[in-house]
């Protein structure tokens, strides 16, 4: 017989240690070292191996092709696009976000109705069935085979769902507080979370049932639990957003059955969440062409051309070390194209603080957001508003020099499409049929851009 066995884990890293201690050695937390039982499984105990266990690559590949193209399309355009096209069979989806976002209404009006789904099963650990049935009435959803159950037992939950057939949808809300008797810690933990995972991911391989997990998410946006949780799954999605505001972003960190850069785009409202079909118009609703300091950054979400409104604010301060601050950009990059225009276009703003905001919520990553955030920056120091009708896209280097950004074409056809008569973009963009009245100015350094300004302004 096996011996058990000790051993220390670190809940807050997943180190393991040989014995307790009162830091953990890797990431310096105190107190976080508890101690779990191991159960070695001897070499004779194994699983038996069938038949057909291997499969040869001639005679597998066109039934994966089948099986991994043939997707279940939901009710929500929306999250279609972000899963590349609807839910693969047997795959394990992590739903993460922030409390309140509105990540269990959003998986209730999924299983509203999904093509070709076998059953549709919503177990809850944090609420109980009525609480479920209380939001599905509010929500006004109507699904005869949609099962509910309240539970946080993962051996239960497991045995459960055995007699699902096959095709099948299988929400669990949430992973955080499900547990396991055979591991002594409290739900939560990396152990827990690790093991109970693990448990549904074998589970849907073997059934062939897709599971969505919905997680909690740390104080830096990032899944609780170990790292190694978003390796386990198939899919990754995101579902962020200011609670103040009515939009919601569902973004893809990860999906090994389609693509990770496209994004969804919701509105909450006191019936649920409504998908949001022209995400450019909703963005620019409040937009106001006679504000300094703001400007219109035409963006590519995956293959969808958004245009944002990026509002900045220079403000005179006394200080000695003036702030550079943003929501939805990346800090350190404005630091360095406030830097460049000090340095090329000889715009001091060593007395000035330097705020930045991206309209409705959005995140801003790509660097053809640079021109937009310049001219925002440059109109605001000088207290005039950009001219009525303009874009801006376009990469800037530390030489001065703007850079031509992918899917231009695109970027035009929208801005094109809401009604906006001036593009500013770099002198290497390509050329596209465009009507008469839309004017793309072509730049080749900032110099080019402040004279531009300049003249504008004026």
């Amino acid at each position: 017989m096996a011996k058990v066995q000790s051993r220390f884990v670190c809940q807050e890293c997943g180190a393991v240690m040989s014995k307790w201690v009162g830091q953990c050695e890797i990431c310096k937390a105190w107190n976080s070292v508890v101690e779990e039982l191991d159960h070695p499984k001897a070499a004779s105990q194994s699983e038996h191996v069938p038949d057909d266990f291997f499969v040869t690559l001639s005679d597998g590949i066109n039934a994966a092709e089948a099986a991994y193209t043939e997707r279940r399309k939901t009710r929500i355009e929306e999250l279609n696009r972000v899963l590349g096209g609807g839910i693969v069979d047997g795959s394990v989806i992590l739903l993460g976000g922030p409390p309140g976002i509105g990540k269990s209404t959003l998986l209730l009006q999924v299983l509203t109705e999904i093509s070709g789904a076998s059953a549709f099963v919503y177990i809850s650990a944090e609420e109980s069935i009525n609480q479920v049935l209380l939001r599905a009435h509010r929500l006004d959803l109507n699904n005869d085979q949609l099962k509910i159950a309240s539970s946080a037992n993962i051996h239960q939950i497991i045995g459960s769902l055995q007699d699902l057939p096959k095709s099948s949808i299988v929400i669990i809300d949430s992973i955080q507080t499900i547990l396991s008797d055979l591991i002594q810690s409290p739900p939560g933990n990396i152990s827990q979370v690790r093991f109970c995972t693990q448990e549904l991911v074998n589970f849907a391989k073997k059934n062939d049932v897709t599971v969505i997990i919905v997680g909690h998410i740390t104080k830096d946006g990032s899944i609780a639990g170990p790292k190694t949780l978003e390796h386990m799954v198939d899919c990754v999605l995101y579902f962020e957003g200011d609670r103040s505001c009515d939009y919601r972003i569902l973004r893809c960190e990860k999906n090994r059955f389609g693509p990770t850069d496209e994004i969804g785009v919701f509105s909450m409202t006191g019936h649920g969440l409504e998908e949001v079909s022209n995400p450019s118009a909703a963005f620019l609703s409040g937009h106001n062409d006679q504000v300094s300091g703001v400007a219109v950054f035409s963006g590519i979400e995956g293959t969808r051309p958004i245009l944002s409104e990026i509002q900045a604010l220079v403000s005179h301060t006394n200080i000695a070390i003036p702030r550079r601050s943003s929501v939805g950009f990346d800090t350190n990059r404005l630091i360095m194209l406030v830097a460049v225009l000090s340095n090329r276009c000889k715009l001091n703003l060593s007395n000035k603080d330097v705020y930045l905001n991206i309209a409705g919520g959005l995140r801003i990553n790509e660097p053809a957001a640079d021109l937009a955030v310049m001219a925002s920056i440059v109109s605001s120091a000088m207290q005039k508003p950009l001219p009525k009708g303009s874009v801006f896209f376009g990469e800037v280097s530390l030489s001065g020099e703007v850079r031509p950004s992918h899917l231009s074409y695109a970027r035009c056809k929208e801005a094109q499409k809401l009604g906006f008569k001036e593009i500013y973009c770099s002198h290497k963009t390509e050329d596209f049929d465009k009507s008469s009245d839309m004017r793309i100015a072509k730049i080749k350094t900032i110099r080019e851009v402040m004279g531009i300004l300049q003249r504008q302004l004026s």
